[in-house]
């Protein structure tokens, strides 16, 4: 990995995207420190504090990258974003025309990012409104008790123009990293969020597992968390890396005077075919009605209030309350929902076999046309089991631990795990690829 780095640094050009990036990063990093005005940059922090296993609000810290908590500039940070494009995605299944989009090739999908961003400035506004009405008079605005109708608007305003501009500016941001920097712009945004969590999280298991034992305990202690996580971190990364090869032979032809053809190739299949897209969807979907009942102050002794409690993944391994695991059911099956269905909308089976047959290539032993897209779509089916088997056993394992243990949510583990592993190799592969084209731009050139 660091040797890929450091290659790219040797190349012009790359390295001015890698600074592109990195200067980029620091624009967010200040952006999350700078607080919005007129706001109590402490009512959050209280807030967690006060609601015990709670980990909608600490997944939703996390992806903010500390920014909801401490209340800045970048406190919705790329959220309305992810949560627009899921619902644009979802939209061109329901919708003919949005479906005729994205089989348009490169212009249609420029229309559904343009529909994307409209959508995620309307969630934004949504979201922020909903947060500076909800908590403005419980003392998340400074004086909002006490003011004039009219200054109770203008902090509200301010609040909300603040918080989307914020948004709208990450999503920017990212999208000028996918095309100035080296690509997965947004998903470089959200790993970067989740990183800056990691520090202090390392203290959080050090005070809950090491500080204040004998020397020997300490050192047991951390041999076994450091196993553990890397353990975790090997299977996430042989599920990330892993492949099913489809053997393909191509037919020798004539073209002109010449033969041409006859020699073997495969068809990479991943197993994780939908990469970190089913976790951060599932992820999402599950945090986002419990925030919302905790801004409206839904009553969790009534029916509404349970359910939401059940969405919570805090509550998913409470021994006193087992009915809550059925969240934990829901949250398996979406991630497989969506695993099936974003491998769906970016993998064609049927054009990949059509493409074979116009080359003169074939499966051994499978009839070129349908029957090789029926071949392909049935090893899809239970490849994609697969690969979201292994993100339920990555995402589950530590929100297990987290219920027995009491940790709390742990930023580099499960979730955030599959999320920071599936962003890295994605960002190195684009690295090496660009290299790759730049040497073959050289040769050409001379």
């Amino acid at each position: 990995m660091f040797k890929s780095i450091l290659n790219a640094f040797k190349v012009k050009d790359l390295r001015k995207r890698l600074i592109f990036v990195f200067l980029m990063l620091v624009v967010i990093r200040f952006g999350s420190n700078l607080p919005i005005p007129g706001v109590n940059s402490e009512y959050f922090a209280q807030l967690f504090n006060s609601m015990a296993n709670n980990d909608a609000f600490g997944w939703f810290n996390t992806m903010t990258g500390g920014s909801f908590e401490q209340l800045s500039v970048f406190a919705l940070s790329i959220t309305p974003y992810i949560t627009s494009s899921i619902i644009i995605q979802l939209l061109t299944v329901a919708i003919p025309a949005l479906e005729e989009l994205q089989k348009d090739g490169e212009e249609g999908r420029k229309k559904l990012t343009e529909y994307t961003r409209y959508v995620t400035i309307g969630l934004a506004l949504i979201e922020s409104s909903a947060m500076a009405v909800g908590f403005g008079g419980q003392g998340l605005l400074i004086g909002y008790a006490d003011a004039s109708t009219v200054r109770k608007i203008a902090d509200v305003a301010i609040a909300v123009i603040t918080m989307t501009t914020g948004s709208a500016l990450l999503m920017w941001i990212g999208e000028q990293i996918t095309d100035k920097g080296i690509g997965n712009g947004i998903s470089l945004v959200l790993l970067f969020n989740i990183l800056s969590s990691v520090p202090n999280d390392f203290q959080t298991l050090y005070v809950r597992f090491i500080q204040g034992r004998n020397v020997a305990t300490m050192v047991v202690a951390a041999i076994i968390i450091a196993a553990c996580l890397i353990a975790l971190v090997a299977f996430t990364v042989v599920l990330t890396d892993a492949e099913r090869k489809i053997p393909v032979q191509y037919s020798r032809r004539v073209q002109g005077r010449g033969l041409v053809g006859g020699q073997s190739s495969s068809i990479p299949l991943k197993v994780n075919t939908a990469s970190v897209m089913p976790v951060i969807f599932a992820s999402s979907l599950m945090t986002m009605p419990v925030v919302i009942g905790q801004v409206l102050k839904v009553d969790y002794g009534t029916v509404l209030g349970q359910i939401l409690r059940g969405l919570n993944s805090g509550s998913w391994c409470n021994p006193d309350a087992p009915i809550y695991s059925i969240g934990l059911i829901v949250y398996i099956l979406l991630l497989y929902f969506f695993a099936y269905f974003y491998t769906s909308i970016s993998f064609n089976p049927l054009e990949i076999a059509n493409n074979m047959k116009k080359q003169g290539g074939f499966i051994p032993g499978i009839r070129p046309g349908k029957p090789t897209s029926d071949y392909l779509d049935s090893i899809l089916t239970y490849i994609i089991f697969i690969g979201a088997s292994g993100l339920a056993i990555v995402a589950i394992i530590p929100i297990f631990v987290s219920g027995v243990f009491n940790v709390g949510r742990i930023s580099f583990a499960g979730t955030s795990l599959i999320i920071i592993i599936g962003v890295v190799l994605e960002t190195l592969k684009a690295i090496e690829s660009q290299m790759v084209v730049r040497n073959y731009k050289g040769f050409l050139n001379d």
